[in-house]
């Protein structure tokens, strides 16, 4: 029985390491990004979602091994500071799930395995360096950007090579970068507090993406058509026993190619079911942190504050969802909100941040 309650109090702190709650923010990029290179979600997909779940873990172990003096004055409660989690054994596990989310993407390939690199190189330098720095923010957005643009490179199909669809997919990247950078901000105050500015302009950032991720036309493809070429070779004169061409069907009568509808006609066919769940999941998105946002910015208290950056963290989810449909995916789109009431769930027993 002792072992049982032993063996329970480790997997709590390890999930409270981990900050298990908020790994439902994390498949939502790389299937944002497939949305958004136009190719739907494959084994190179997965490769992808399995390697960012790893970095992004290893980058909360990371993150309480690098604070864990802060950690003993202001949060002694962690499971590093309290010595439920030994510091090296968090640190060992940080480099294991590094090197499980390389090999996940050297899976799908070079062009993912070479983003996953740069990937983790941006986590650890943001924990072990750059996060009380002016250029924490930045670099915590460009961990979340270069997510996506995992997902765009692993997955397969589409126009073009990798290069290409990570192409396509920079537009969503920027806009989930910048939500990232608004909420990272937040998060620097959420221990202390007294901040009025921060939340206001990460209230404002989140209007603007919103409206951004409501737009026409995000992440969409250039459409190629083809036109027949005026003319051609001469025709073979018909054999005697083939009939003669009165009797074949005149080339006036055949609908020619320009007739028939192009790439872009159908693509856009394909994305009129998504064009109104679009805005409709940009609106839920600037919904789940605009009020707690106000909130902190009314009364810049730590608690509130700390609200508002889990807020921030379970917005992730409708801005993916939002930018999947905005891309033509609402299929992925519908997927992903179903995370939310996971994630609301699990936030209640596991802190987000």
């Amino acid at each position: 029985m002792t072992r049982r309650r032993t063996g329970r109090a480790q997997a709590w702190a390890w999930a409270e390491l981990l900050r298990v709650s908020a790994l439902f923010s994390v498949p939502g990029d790389a299937l944002a990004g497939a949305a958004a290179a136009g190719v739907r979600p494959g084994r190179g997909t997965l490769c992808a979602i399995g390697a960012s779940l790893c970095l992004y873990e290893a980058g909360m172990a990371l993150n309480d091994w690098a604070d864990r003096a802060e950690d003993a004055a202001e949060r002694p409660h962690r499971p590093l500071p309290s010595g439920r989690i030994a510091p090296s054994a968090a640190l060992a596990a940080s480099a294991a799930l590094t090197a499980a989310g390389l090999a996940l993407a050297s899976r799908a390939g070079r062009p993912p395995l070479a983003v996953a690199t740069a990937l983790a190189a941006t986590v650890w330098a943001y924990d072990l360096g750059l996060k009380h720095t002016p250029a924490g923010p930045g670099t915590m957005a460009t961990a979340r950007a270069l997510d996506l643009l995992l997902g765009a490179t692993a997955s397969t199909g589409g126009y073009g090579g990798p290069r290409r669809r990570a192409v396509h997919a920079l537009p969503s990247a920027a806009l989930l970068g910048a939500h990232t950078y608004a909420v990272t901000a937040v998060s620097r105050h959420e221990t202390q507090g007294g901040s009025t500015r921060t939340p206001l302009a990460a209230l404002a950032v989140t209007l603007a993406v919103a409206g951004a991720a409501a737009g026409e036309g995000l992440g969409t493809r250039p459409a190629t058509t083809t036109v027949s070429s005026p003319s051609g070779p001469p025709a073979p004169r018909p054999h005697p026993a083939l009939p003669s061409r009165r009797s074949l069907p005149s080339r006036r009568s055949l609908p020619s190619r320009r007739s028939l509808p192009s790439r872009r006609s159908l693509s856009s066919r394909r994305a009129l079911p998504s064009r109104g769940l679009g805005p409709l999941l940009a609106l839920a998105y600037a919904r789940t942190p605009a009020t707690l946002l106000l909130h902190a910015a009314l009364n810049p208290s730590a608690a509130l504050t700390e609200r508002a950056v889990g807020g921030g963290i379970r917005a992730t989810i409708p801005l993916q969802a939002a930018l999947a449909a905005r891309a033509g995916a609402p299929g992925t789109a519908l997927a992903l909100l179903g995370l939310v009431p996971a994630a609301r769930a699990l936030a209640r027993k596991v802190s987000p941040t």
